[in-house]
């Protein structure tokens, strides 16, 4: 990841997207990621019942940053229901040494110390309507208080939601702000993931824009998607490729697919596009995905496109699949 810190900073500030920093960002077409209680089953599109999400903070930020959370609850207007709502979510903000570069943050699955550095702060959120369609803020943060990367261009938190009980999948929203009241985004800031549980709109129109960074060393990478119901078809753009399919996964089963990366792709993000299928549409539907190289190194997934949405995009046609057999 040699100059990458050059790279992202620049890029970021020429982007048009650079001061979007909820996430899901309003441009990925995504309403809400999903984390289910840890009694939760897998078929229904969260594959651990864990994600983290890291956010990083420019070097000449030195006012408080906020992280706050939308919707942190799990019962009433937006969440997934099983039963009765019995679900408990801990959210926990990490910063400081390791918190970012210790090589098991890097694993797919939540394990060894990828809850490493300094825990800030932590709440765990019940079934209540409390905080139902409300924001809830973590901070005030010092920057300083996240782990400096250069390669990422500044100081990095670590955010941890974990379903420690329960069966019903949360939904929610992120925002970096620099405010405590209100979401007012940081300039230079961004937010990324290497694994991504997310919702997918039900509205049949709806694309929705997932961004890996190929880092400079990456001539093949594996995408991976959990869960696709197969709901539709998933969809590669970049600046070279006007469109180049992967496979789409059926219920509570991973797929992969192998692409080779051209030399004008590295450096650059690519735009994966979850495609609904416009005859049959899912509803309520929960997907993973996580994007590897050739050594197996999980790749970073952004909320702002670095360098922008790749420009070498075209209209892509959905074609009936035919009816496959229940998995």
């Amino acid at each position: 990841m040699k100059n990458l810190l050059r790279i992202i900073f620049g890029f970021l500030l020429l982007s048009n997207y650079s001061f979007s920093q909820q996430v899901p960002a309003v441009e990925e077409n995504i309403p809400f990621l999903v984390t289910f209680g840890k009694d939760g089953e897998k078929s229904w599109g969260d594959d651990d019942f864990s994600q983290t999400y890291f956010f990083v903070i420019p070097k000449f930020q030195v006012n408080p940053i906020y992280i706050r959370v939308y919707d942190a609850e799990t019962s009433a207007d937006f969440d997934e229901k099983k039963g009765e709502y019995n679900t408990k979510t801990k959210f926990s903000v990490y910063g400081g040494k390791e918190s970012f570069t210790n090589k098991d943050v890097r694993l797919k699955d939540p394990g060894g110390k990828y809850k490493s550095g300094n825990l800030l702060a932590t709440k765990t959120f019940v079934s209540s309507d409390v905080y139902d369609g409300e924001w809830y803020t973590f901070g005030p943060f010092n920057p300083t208080e996240g782990e400096l990367v250069g390669e990422y261009g500044g100081y990095i938190f670590k955010i941890i939601a974990e379903g420690i009980s329960g069966d019903d999948g949360n939904l929610y929203k992120y925002f970096l702000s620099s405010s405590p009241n209100e979401n007012k985004a940081i300039e230079g800031g961004n937010a990324f993931t290497f694994e991504y549980t997310f919702r997918m709109s039900d509205n049949q129109k709806d694309i929705a824009h997932l961004y890996p960074y190929i880092e400079e060393n990456v001539y093949s990478i594996r995408m991976s998607n959990f869960d696709f119901d197969n709901d539709g078809d998933v969809n590669i753009v970049s600046m070279v490729k006007k469109g180049e399919l992967s496979k789409a996964s059926g219920d509570n089963v991973w797929v992969d697919t192998q692409h080779k990366i051209a030399d004008k792709e590295k450096k650059t993000t690519l735009d994966v596009q979850f495609i609904k299928n416009k005859k049959a549409p899912i509803k309520n539907n929960n997907v993973t995905l996580y994007v590897t190289n050739q050594d197996g190194n999980l790749l970073p997934i952004y909320t702002v496109p670095i360098g922008g949405v790749p420009q070498k995009n075209s209209k892509v046609l959905f074609k009936q699949k035919k009816k496959t057999a229940p998995y």
